[in-house]
């Protein structure tokens, strides 16, 4: 059923959990979407999309990106504590030191949400891609001071949202 979401639908896609993992041994199917398409893997995801393991991409992050980006002809965004996000032409922009507490159940899903959100708006993936993470770790951060970031649950994460989009618009 992903597959053929992916195919039939002419609208911006963000693909993650699941609908990475129906795409695992056919990345370049991805290529023929008509409309753009953003990928949302951690590194166990973008291994099995390339077919190789969580430790080969971990160990080659910049690597692994770029080429899931080139076989997709998608923007790839590997989280991480520092979360790469590749355009299919090889550039890749770097978000440094994630919070901790992101790296908890549903959160990946937050990022996506977000992702989805503003590339629904007509921005250029890439920068809708650039911005959701940077709007995400901003969130996971004032998440994380006020619920202490043992505690955090994505919910948390969700509820900082409208008030970092209102401090990042301001610059």
């Amino acid at each position: 059923f992903a597959r053929r979401l992916a195919a039939a639908a002419d609208a911006p896609l963000v693909l993650d959990a699941d609908a990475l993992n129906a795409h695992a041994d056919d990345l370049a199917a991805l290529r023929e979407r008509s409309a753009p398409t953003i990928l949302t893997p951690h590194e166990g995801e973008l291994g099995r999309l390339l077919g190789v393991s969580s430790q080969v991409i971990a160990a080659q992050r910049l690597a692994c990106v770029r080429d899931a980006a080139e076989r997709s002809g998608a923007v790839v965004v590997l989280k991480g504590d520092d979360t790469l996000i590749a355009r299919p032409d090889g550039f890749v922009a770097v978000s440094p030191g994630a919070p901790g507490a992101l790296a908890t159940a549903g959160t990946g899903d937050v990022l996506a949400g977000v992702t989805g959100a503003l590339v629904s708006q007509r921005l250029d993936p890439f920068q809708a891609a650039c911005a959701a993470v940077r709007l995400h770790a901003l969130a996971g951060e004032h998440a994380a001071a006020r619920a202490g970031a043992e505690g955090l649950v994505a919910g948390d994460v969700v509820a900082e949202l409208s008030l970092t989009r209102s401090a990042f618009a301001r610059g």
